[in-house]
């Protein structure tokens, strides 16, 4: 058996043991998971310290250092992400609904785990243990496969959560981390059907793409971000340079973070200025059409790849357009379905947008940065599924349990 195959058979064994431990039991591994976080900070912020030094010596942009890098700050508030998901109510075991058929027997439908989940993702050790954690409470092992450029934060982290499990008597190897990092193990993870369920990439457009296209494992895709703000002729429009600065400028980097804004040509002469005056504050690349040029004549222009592309920088592309039936158009056709906007003052306008836009979340006068497990109220996320199978949007525990069937008889036999 290569490394992963033991993985996968020993997150397969733990599963079962974990399956049926019970609200009680997870939620004490999952407060204790918190407490151990915070007491072995130290070793953590010092393996991220070394991911830090090798990533900027490697020429990593700040805003992927960004997301790489730990602090006390973020650290206490990981834990704090915990503690809340052991707060939420354990779906396993919910009834869905009951049934009485003309023969006598009894159906129930319940929730149950969804079994061994793997996780490739990027450089994000935040995600190591928001997404072991929703998978404990949710009653599934894990397989973890981070970035290169976190691989010594993500091991001590994964280091203090399986002490942390032994400690409460459950297995270890509820989670696990794959410390092969190249090209190989994540096609070998993507192959791995014997022993994983289900497939959550996490990252760039690049790489959910590829497992996408490559995996045999079922996978729920997430992340892909294209997200636009549609600044309508009704707008307000210095609360739409609020929210377009938020949108893109408070954390970039991110799959809800804006990537396009759309503008109505009735006030773009008026919108583009007042909207530079807080970008440029941040020193926003725009990258933006013939119309947009003629108002803002120091942007570059945008080519056609300006329109499909998450930038996960401090970049932005710039389209005026004729009105909100172009603006939907052109959103259906670059959008990836994660989160869109509409600033407008016409709750008519509003609700056509919102009726006619295919995405995950749609906003009215608001920042797609809404869209977020936590923002949400489900507690520490798996990821935003663009999907439309099985889940869609932010993923809490819920999306992370499957359903089976449980039917009482009484003798009966079909004829």
């Amino acid at each position: 058996m290569t490394a992963l195959e033991k993985q996968g058979l020993a997150a397969k064994n733990a599963e079962r043991v974990l399956a049926v431990a019970g609200q009680e039991r997870k939620d004490t591994a999952l407060l204790t998971i918190a407490d151990a976080l915070m007491a072995r900070r130290e070793e953590w912020l010092s393996a991220n310290a070394a991911d830090l030094a090798a990533a900027r010596a490697g020429g990593m942009k700040e805003s992927m250092l960004d997301r790489l890098a730990l602090d006390e700050g973020r650290i206490a508030a990981i834990a704090e992400g915990v503690r809340q998901v052991a707060a939420l109510p354990d779906p396993v075991g919910q009834v869905v609904k009951t049934a009485t058929r003309p023969n006598g027997l009894k159906l129930e439908q319940r929730r149950v785990p969804l079994g061994v989940i793997g996780i490739i993702y990027e450089a994000r050790p935040n995600v190591t243990v928001d997404a072991a954690a929703l998978c404990l409470k949710a009653g599934n092992a894990c397989i973890l496969r981070g970035g290169k450029e976190a691989f010594r934060s993500n091991r001590a982290a994964v280091d203090i959560l399986r002490d942390a499990l032994e400690s409460v008597g459950l297995p270890r190897d509820c989670v696990a981390l794959v410390e092969d990092t190249s090209r190989e193990s994540a096609n070998e993870m993507m192959n791995l059907t014997r022993y994983l369920d289900v497939l959550i990439p996490r990252g760039g457009a690049g790489l959910i793409r590829s497992v996408v296209q490559n995996a045999r494992v079922p996978v729920i895709r997430t992340g892909e971000g294209v997200c636009h703000i549609y600044v309508h002729a009704k707008a307000d429009l210095p609360m739409a340079a609020r929210i377009l600065y938020n949108a893109k400028c408070s954390r970039p980097s991110v799959c809800n973070a804006a990537e396009c804004v759309l503008v109505d040509e009735e006030v773009a002469a008026e919108f583009l200025p007042l909207a530079w005056e807080q970008l440029k504050e941040k020193n926003v690349a725009l990258h933006a059409d013939a119309a947009a040029r003629a108002i803002l004549p120091w942007a570059d222009p945008a080519g056609e790849e300006d329109w499909d592309r998450e930038y996960g920088d401090y970049q932005l592309a710039v389209k005026v357009v004729t009105g909100s039936e172009e603006a939907v158009d052109f959103i259906a056709r670059h959008g990836t379905g994660h989160s869109e906007a509409i600033v407008t003052g016409d709750a008519d306008v509003a609700r056509w947008f919102m009726d006619r836009v295919d995405a995950a979340a749609v906003y009215v006068n608001a920042s797609t940065r809404f869209t977020d497990g936590f923002e949400f109220g489900l507690g520490a996320e798996i990821g935003i599924s663009t999907q439309k199978l099985h889940a869609r949007g932010p993923m809490g525990l819920e999306e992370l349990t499957g359903t089976k069937y449980l039917i009482y008889g009484a003798g009966q036999v079909r004829e």
